[in-house]
């Protein structure tokens, strides 16, 4: 049994996972919740207090300050704290810094995403292998249990995989994963995660087809598709995370992963990328002065934090996974829906922070009782997915299971054609006005 946890990070996702780590700490014991600015730390226990979120008042839940680059603090405040998880939800550009300390503290480690190097985007595939699985070796022989991509995508989508093939397939062809937010923030343009990690994302799409790594420019492969209660949404083959583990993982011909996107959105991202905003690098100013126009972006958008009171709609992120079961063709779509307003009213966050904040939650849990202590390092669909979906179905991300009639008009077609024809196919029209900008996020009449 491990109990004490850690949560570095105090964003959306740390607001998510904090109250859900404080409504079990019977399970999980202690909280503190550390981050280079602790006055934000202790805003999440404020909203946790409001709620009346702490489950057991016996166990602490307090906050600290850290600078998660700096090793030597972070074991320390590791051993201070008592706590024997780590869920890591800062920047990505934290986590090879934190699971080294994890590993000299000998403690268990949870991530969200892969590392990221500052200086590199969408560097050659698979990630993992460029960054976190070169610690796998020292993680086992230490004996320390590191979950990797324990968010939603990368982590219940990894889960559902791991599913598909323990319950519905014998043999699987082709994986698809679906991610759409048709909710409202309101604001004329907003990310819902990080700025910066949100468009360092999409600069490239490395893609899982036939077995191999293939690469396509950004938002030139779309697909329309009528979601469970989102109904028809245009998505994007895109990049992600979950295909650079699923990919030595799962045993499939092709895993794509698909992210919905509104024209709007697209028309910003291609004007900022166009005219250099998105450049991850420092640029010199007349001045002499030096800035990183992504992060002068980032500074302008909205905190994705301050979107969740007037949030309105639903996601949903499931994955489509076609196949063969008992020697007949079978389609299965594995999917969550959650509702932005109901987050809200839950735990004060929009639906996206609530999707990716559950969830390594539950692998703390199952890491505490036991069940998920692997003592090595692992990605999501190494382990058993039923303890973890029964889980998240019991505190906030109940999964459901459609069936789909194989090759009908209900099923998904991610397969890729000649970039001629998808090109022409993914054009995006919009409609903007000097007079009024807001016209470009009004709705369209259906």
């Amino acid at each position: 049994m491990k109990k004490n946890v850690l949560i570095i990070g105090a964003g959306g996702v740390a607001h998510v996972a904090a109250h859900k780590a404080a409504m079990n700490n019977d399970v999980l014991g202690d909280i503190c919740i550390a981050s280079r600015t602790q006055s934000k730390c202790d805003d999440i226990i404020a909203s946790i207090q409001r709620k009346g979120h702490l489950k057991d008042s016996s166990k602490q839940l307090y906050s600290r300050q850290i600078n998660a680059l700096d090793i030597p603090a972070t074991v320390k405040l590791i051993q201070e704290t008592n706590s024997e998880i780590v869920i890591n939800l800062g920047q990505a550009f934290l986590n090879m810094s934190i699971l080294e300390a994890c590993i000299e503290a000998g403690v268990a480690y949870i991530d969200t995403a892969i590392h990221e190097d500052p200086d590199k985007v969408c560097e050659t595939p698979p990630w993992y292998a460029n960054y976190e699985w070169k610690r796998k070796d020292r993680c086992a022989e230490k004996g320390i249990t590191a979950i990797l991509g324990a968010g939603f995508d990368p982590g219940v989508v990894n889960a559902y995989c791991a599913l598909a093939v323990k319950r519905y397939f014998d043999k699987i062809e082709t994986i698809d994963i679906l991610d759409v937010n048709a909710g409202s923030h309101g604001k004329y343009f907003a990310t819902n995660f990080d700025p910066e990690i949100n468009f360092r994302e999409f600069i490239k799409v490395w893609t899982w087809i036939d077995r191999q790594w293939k690469e396509y420019p950004t938002h030139s492969v779309k697909r329309v598709w009528d979601f469970p209660v989102t109904g028809p949404c245009p998505v994007y083959l895109n990049g992600h995370d979950e295909l650079h583990s699923l990919s030595k993982n799962i045993d499939a011909d092709s895993i794509r992963f698909w992210m919905g996107f509104g024209d709007h959105y697209i028309n910003v991202f291609t004007v900022l990328r166009t005219l250099g905003f998105l450049n991850h690098l420092p640029v010199k100013l007349s001045d002499g002065q030096e800035v990183v126009p992504l992060k002068v972006v980032k500074a302008l958008l909205p905190d994705p934090m301050t979107l969740a009171p007037n949030y309105t709609g639903n996601t949903c992120i499931g994955n489509f996974v076609k196949g063969m079961k008992d020697g007949k063709p079978r389609e299965v779509f594995i999917y969550q829906v959650s509702d932005h307003k109901a987050a809200y009213e839950e735990v004060e966050s929009q639906g996206i922070s609530y999707t990716a904040g559950v969830p390594p939650v539950a692998a703390a849990m199952l890491i505490a009782d036991g069940t998920w202590d692997s003592r090595t390092m692992v990605n999501v669909e190494e382990l058993d997915p039923e303890p973890f979906i029964a889980i998240l179905d019991r505190i906030g991300l109940p999964t459901e299971v459609k069936e789909i009639e194989p090759g009908s008009a209900a099923s998904f077609n991610g397969t890729v054609r000649d970039l001629a024809i998808e090109l022409a196919e993914s054009t995006a029209t919009v409609t903007v006005s000097a007079a009024n900008p807001m016209i470009a996020v009004a709705p369209k009449p259906r």
